[in-house]
């Protein structure tokens, strides 16, 4: 895979894959004391493979997370997915190329449209615009109904941070989803020590793949060893927090997304606090999130 597109604003350095699901493949800071990776680096085997899950960030469009059994009913209408997983995870933007719709040296807007198919009977639009400026990078992910019906949707972002032994992710939220063997939702409840990032969550020591509620827009993650650490902000409907932390790898991630795992079958259940979004044609549903790096770069 070639096409990596390369973004900079002083230290900062933002490499894009867009025929990789849209995603980022480096963000870093270079400076003359060296290199902080800010997110897990994509490697050069994973971008000569075109494998998104190598990725430092990808996309969640036109859903974050699960979807339990590649199923699920809307507006009186029954959808079965085709979906290379059990249980259709993360929608259709990080499977797909997208496409450059322009560019420059501090920033880039990528694109990825999808017209309605029998597995998912909406068209649609989303677009990723990309600016490295005041020492962070602020981003805007957008979703727009393309089609002529009601469609349910979600997004968000998957990104990739670096784990050491003593980092710690910070973030205010109100609930936690427990889940069942397939990652998927069972119950909620009040999130508790050591699951708790309130308090601060020791990413290397607590095992999760959980989406936690009333997440109020903001965390932060600290890594004490290199006296760094990066802000996430983000705004608009992004009131989840999705935190992947699998024992044993070098990576975790913090995911600011839009839904609740599984939120349309949740929905059609009756419930009203999954974050699902019905857009009628025509209208966005945006989110900007920014990533504001601290320390010594």
């Amino acid at each position: 895979m070639t096409g990596i597109v390369t973004l900079r604003s002083g230290t900062l350095r933002l490499d894009l894959a867009p025929a990789i699901g849209g995603a980022i493949s480096r963000f870093a800071s270079e400076g003359p004391d060296g290199t902080i990776e800010w997110m897990r680096p994509m490697s050069d085997a994973a971008i000569a493979a075109g494998d998104v899950l190598g990725a430092s960030c990808f996309p969640l469009v036109p859903y974050s997370n699960r979807i339990r059994d590649n199923a699920f009913a809307f507006d009186g209408r029954h959808v079965r997915m085709e979906h290379p997983y059990a249980h259709a995870l993360h929608g259709h933007g990080w499977l797909a190329p997208w496409q450059v719709e322009g560019a420059a040296a501090d920033r880039a807007s990528l694109v990825f449209a999808r017209n309605a198919t029998p597995d998912w009977p909406f068209a649609y639009r989303a677009r990723q615009d990309f600016i490295l400026a005041g020492g962070r990078l602020d981003m805007r992910i957008e979703i727009v109904n393309a089609g002529d019906r009601r469609m349910p949707a979600g997004f968000g972002l998957h990104p990739y941070f670096p784990r050491t032994p003593r980092c710690r992710l910070h973030a205010a939220v109100t609930g936690l989803w427990e889940t069942d063997d397939a990652i998927l939702p069972t119950s909620l409840v009040a999130p508790e020590a050591p699951r708790d990032p309130r308090i601060g969550l020791a990413v290397d020591a607590v095992p999760l793949d959980n989406c936690f509620t009333g997440w109020g827009g903001h965390a932060e993650i600290v890594w004490p060893e290199t006296e760094t650490a990066l802000a996430m902000t983000a705004d608009g409907p992004m009131d989840f927090f999705v935190v992947y932390t699998p024992t044993g790898e070098s990576y975790f991630c913090a995911e600011p997304v839009s839904n609740a795992t599984d939120a349309v079958n949740l929905a059609a259940a009756g419930r009203d606090d999954t974050g699902l979004l019905v857009l009628e044609p025509g209208p966005a549903a945006s989110s900007r999130i920014v990533f504001a790096p601290r320390g010594p770069a």
